[in-house]
């Protein structure tokens, strides 16, 4: 049996990244979907061809990928962003699936920004949301960024907002609020960690 599968998400700047290394710090493994997606685009010879294939050349230079023109033009209109999630998010699970029998922890996290957007919290035994108010967020990523608050709420309406993102919890689902100081968010951690490994039997 492979570790039970628990999706990790929240919008930007809310602190999943945080979750997750606490978490990871317990010895729990994490596979971060955005960090594999940028490695396959990279690696993996099908998926560049078909990215390739989809969004014209120029996107591959030498093998190198272009990701400024990418990002233009995959990321233009909703059309494109469809068209090139359509294309790594198989990917990206085939990958995951493959990293994920290999593991032998009690549980594993899989970290991702869209986990409901692709539909990917289906096939998990739970999921964690991580939220903070909308001002705390902006001011995280502006100083760990440099973004400006216009680029930082433009991001923001990419993503589903909390309240969409709990319409999909079950009484098998977790939230933790991060609005607070590290010594909160910890203890919420510790929590969380407690009671899936009693979930899974440890």
């Amino acid at each position: 049996m492979p570790p039970k599968h628990i999706g990790l998400t929240g919008s930007i700047g809310a602190g999943k990244s945080t979750v997750a290394s606490l978490l990871a710090s317990k010895g729990i493994p994490v596979y971060v979907a955005d960090e594999a997606a940028k490695r396959l685009m990279v690696e993996d010879e099908g998926l560049k061809a078909a990215i390739e294939d989809a969004f014209g050349p120029g996107i591959y230079v030498e093998g190198q990928l272009q990701r400024k023109i990418l990002a233009q033009r995959a990321f233009g209109t909703p059309e494109a962003t469809a068209q090139i999630n359509a294309l790594v998010h198989p990917a990206v699970h085939d990958d995951f699936v493959a990293w994920h029998s290999a593991q032998v922890a009690p549980y594993i996290l899989r970290e991702a920004a869209i986990l409901f957007e692709s539909g990917t919290y289906q096939t998990c035994d739970a999921i964690v949301v991580v939220e903070a108010s909308k001002e705390v967020r902006i001011q995280r990523v502006m100083e760990r960024s440099g973004m400006t608050r216009e680029e930082v709420e433009q991001r923001m309406q990419h993503q589903w907002p909390d309240a969409k993102r709990r319409a999909y919890l079950t009484d098998r689902d977790f939230i933790v609020q991060n609005d607070e100081d590290e010594a909160s968010l910890r203890g919420q951690v510790d929590v969380l960690h407690e009671t899936l490994l009693q979930r899974c039997g440890r």
